[in-house]
């Protein structure tokens, strides 16, 4: 059984991920989140670390997980109850967890943003969407109908986007930002795009929408970000010589 340490697989992401370069929220806290004894064997891949993903780990005999959503979003302590069993499994089983949030985000190859683009054939892209003095997302450029993107979503995603009409049948400058990007229309349209793709967004903006001309795909939080994981987590089986699986527990949001 091939093994590899566990700090060089660490160190290359960092590097490749530029992740000390990346700010984010308070709860991303971007790298190894928990260590192993030091060796890994078998890389699973998931969206979301929680109780149920750290269950699938252990059940797929991996000891190294990574996702996109840490174990830190939320308090932390005490360490009680369902919190002290997913601490308590991690530690029993051996399994170390890497997070990367903006830094897979934004990633021009592995990230979730670069990933959904080339998923949906998008061409002329650069760098769109601020978000922590960094760009996150992508703008691609070109002529497409709006039937056409829904389409190329939903063989991507694997379901059906909720479609905001808010601009004209046919798009011209396309914004990419993965996730929960949706309070943020104004944003992408003070951009320039006249088509926003993105996961989920509030109630309100189905007005707001029609208010700045723009057509809005929301994909889904979770849908739109298993992208990221599996390239990365592709990537590093290749480097590495080591077999890796998605873990796949969607949230429906």
């Amino acid at each position: 059984m091939a093994k590899t340490a566990l700090s060089s697989i660490v160190h290359h992401c960092d590097q490749i991920l530029r992740t000390k370069e990346f700010a984010d929220w308070d709860g991303a806290v971007n790298g190894l989140q928990v260590e192993n004894r030091g060796t890994v064997t078998k890389i699973a891949a998931t969206v979301d670390a929680s109780l149920a993903t750290v269950k699938m780990a252990i059940a797929a005999q991996a000891d190294l997980l990574i996702v996109h959503h840490g174990l830190f979003w939320s308090p932390t302590h005490p360490w009680t109850g369902k919190r002290y069993e997913l601490i308590r499994l991690l530690m029993e089983n051996n399994l170390a967890v890497y997070s990367s949030h903006l830094p897979l985000d934004a990633h021009p190859k592995l990230g979730n943003n670069a990933q959904l683009c080339a998923a949906l054939k998008l061409k002329n892209l650069r760098p769109f969407f601020r978000s922590k003095e960094q760009f996150i997302g992508l703008q691609a450029e070109g002529t497409i109908s709006t039937k056409e993107l829904a389409k190329r979503l939903e063989a991507a995603l694997g379901k059906t986007a909720t479609f905001l009409p808010g601009g004209l049948n046919m798009c011209l400058r396309i914004g990419v930002v993965t996730g929960g990007a949706g309070s943020d229309l104004k944003k992408a349209a003070s951009e320039g795009v006249d088509t926003f793709i993105t996961g989920e967004g509030p109630h309100w903006t189905y007005a707001l929408a029609e208010e700045l001309g723009l057509n809005v795909f929301y994909g889904g939080h979770y849908a739109t970000e298993t992208f990221g994981v599996k390239a990365l987590a592709t990537h590093l089986s290749k480097k590495f010589r080591l077999p890796w699986t998605f873990l796949d527990h969607p949230t429906g949001l």
